[in-house]
């Protein structure tokens, strides 16, 4: 049999659908919307991961409509769409504004992680190929330069790659789905975290042993290394989270983190 070739398998924001009937006019405009909105959505997104809108920061509608030049209404829907995925809240008092999560949720977060990607890697390792061993190698040399390079902004999209590469041959995508909400939501703190305590050397040589398990085709030692690696980085995280915020006064705190 062929191999398979597989890329890695960031999960994207929905696309706008076509809508056939009668009179194609009738659907112009709604579709002109919904790719506002998905760009708005993307923009918003983009600028919260990399910290640009730190946590708790108020998100003013007027304000981001104005500086992306567009009306309040794909606003508004783009933030529906972060709350959905738990970068943002709703305040009674502020309105929309960047989520914050604290140290137990942050724990809980990582232990969750640990659990679905230790199984997805039990399931997909046996499945893989060399054109799967070639991607994720691939995938983790950019993350690597990224790395000594100290470029921060691309660390949780080329590390998201990476993983949801090793993942892809499961074709567990419902899950990797899931998975990606989760990645979202613990970017930002893992990002902050490596800029400020220089974590990089452990999480390359960390995704160096997984690899070298995966092309053994090892699952057993994959999922194990996996896990630990997820479990880790959360204890690191939290703990400096803790530490981080003692010292930060709360009105600075998303400042202090940009």
């Amino acid at each position: 049999m062929k191999p398979r070739t597989r890329k890695a398998v960031p999960v994207p924001a929905a696309k706008p659908r076509l809508v056939s009937g009668p009179d194609m006019d009738e659907q112009v405009l709604p579709l002109r919307r919904q790719t506002l909105t998905g760009m708005t959505l993307d923009s918003l997104r983009h600028r919260i991961l990399r910290g640009q809108f730190p946590e708790g920061e108020p998100l003013r509608q007027d304000a981001i409509a104005e500086s992306l030049g567009v009306s309040r209404i794909p606003v508004r829907e783009a933030l529906r769409q972060l709350e959905a995925e738990g970068l943002v809240t709703f305040s009674p008092h502020k309105g929309a504004v960047v989520s914050t999560l604290s140290a137990d949720e942050v724990a809980e977060l990582f232990e969750l992680r640990a659990d679905i990607e230790a199984d997805l890697m039990m399931r997909s390792v046996p499945l893989m190929t060399t054109a799967d061993d070639a991607n994720a190698r691939e995938v983790l040399d950019a993350y690597d330069v990224a790395l000594r390079a100290r470029d921060v902004p691309v660390w949780g999209e080329l590390n998201w790659q990476f993983h949801s590469t090793l993942y892809a041959p499961s074709g567990r995508w419902f899950t990797l789905g899931v998975l990606n909400r989760l990645h979202q939501q613990s970017d930002r703190y893992l990002r902050m975290q490596l800029a400020l305590t220089h974590g990089e050397s452990r999480a390359r040589q960390e995704h160096r042993a997984i690899l070298a398990a995966t092309k053994k085709r090892d699952a057993k030692a994959a999922s194990g290394l996996m896990r630990e690696h997820i479990l880790g980085a959360g204890r690191a995280l939290t703990s400096f989270l803790l530490e981080h915020r003692s010292k930060t006064p709360q009105r600075r705190r998303g400042k202090a983190i940009s």
